[in-house]
């Protein structure tokens, strides 16, 4: 977080002006991008943006009770945008999936038989980019940023968000991490089944939303080892559910397209989606596993628990 001053990163800043620090770390990124996007020369900024939005969102949301927001930052509204975001930014994925792990291993009757599901991606990348200009343009949008810009300028904090953010650290971290544990995701048996696919995917999403609210947080301890412990293990169980999600998403993409089923009509592809499923599983339950028994959620609680505590104020004397 080099990016941020000294003043918000100090541990005896109050917490309203730590997030908003946050903020304008992720606002500035997110305005810096946009006409890279809309320029279309190379995927990369768009992932970008999609990412430091999601971030935002994140932090308003983690930093929420020490924070008063203009209307236009309401978290329904901004989901909303950042849902029509992703649109375009996944079916690259897919398609770089599809370009660097699986079409070089597949036969020439396979490829020509997958020559209607690359026109369409085609047609659906064009269709999600032209939503995606629309709303990166749209009122809705750029008054989001503007409003945020404004805030910045003259942050409006919550009587919570005056007390230093050292004493509330244990706070903030339980903003992204109190219903991570609980979440049905983790006790899923069958990946393979629609309501075992919903919850692993509901699940990633709660391990994005973990860690980049952990990495928030950097600087605010002495020593960030412990920290970026856990964002690094959320970051390879998310990746890896990630990986699960996008293998499901694309064989259901390339079976709209097909006349029979995938593996009558392209069966080294549907082999090769069925082996990276499975090793993706496997992944996961290996990384998961730690944090299954009662031992693993206990130093999840030690973490949460374990923060410096500030700097004692002294009582002020009463005048009558």
């Amino acid at each position: 977080m080099a990016d941020r001053s000294a003043a918000a990163m100090s541990s005896a800043s109050s917490s309203g002006a730590f997030a908003a620090a946050c903020i304008q770390q992720h606002l500035r990124h997110v305005v810096d991008l946009q006409a890279d996007v809309l320029a279309d020369r190379d995927p990369e900024p768009l992932h970008q943006l999609r990412v430091r939005f999601r971030r935002l969102r994140s932090t308003l949301k983690q930093f929420a009770p020490a924070l008063v927001l203009p209307p236009s930052a309401d978290d329904g509204r901004i989901a909303k945008i950042a849902r029509r975001l992703g649109m375009a930014r996944d079916l690259d994925v897919l398609r770089l999936r599809l370009d660097q792990d699986l079409l070089p291993l597949l036969p020439e009757q396979e490829l020509l038989a997958l020559k209607k599901m690359f026109k369409q991606l085609r047609r659906e990348r064009k269709l999600a980019f032209e939503e995606l200009v629309e709303i990166l343009q749209s009122r809705r949008y750029l008054r989001l940023l503007a409003d945020l810009q404004g805030w910045l300028k003259q942050p409006g904090f919550t009587p919570l968000g005056d007390e230093p953010v050292l004493g509330w650290l244990p706070q903030w971290k339980l903003a992204v991490l109190a219903d991570l544990l609980p979440h049905p995701g983790w006790r899923v048996d069958d990946p393979h089944g629609t309501s075992g696919l919903e919850a692993v995917h509901q699940l990633r999403r709660r391990l994005k939303a973990a860690r980049y609210g952990l990495a928030n947080l950097r600087g605010l301890e002495p020593d960030d080892t412990a920290l970026d412990r856990w964002v690094s293990r959320f970051k390879a169980m998310q990746e890896t559910l990630g990986d699960l999600n996008d293998l499901q998403v694309l064989q259901s993409a390339i079976t709209r397209q097909l006349d029979s089923e995938i593996d009558a009509v392209v069966p080294t592809l549907a082999a090769l989606l069925a082996d990276s499923r499975t090793t993706a599983w496997d992944q996961w339950l290996q990384l998961s596993a730690a944090l299954r028994p009662i031992a693993g959620r206990q130093q999840l609680y030690a973490f949460i628990l374990d923060s410096p505590s500030p700097q004692p104020v002294s009582p002020q004397p009463v005048t009558a």
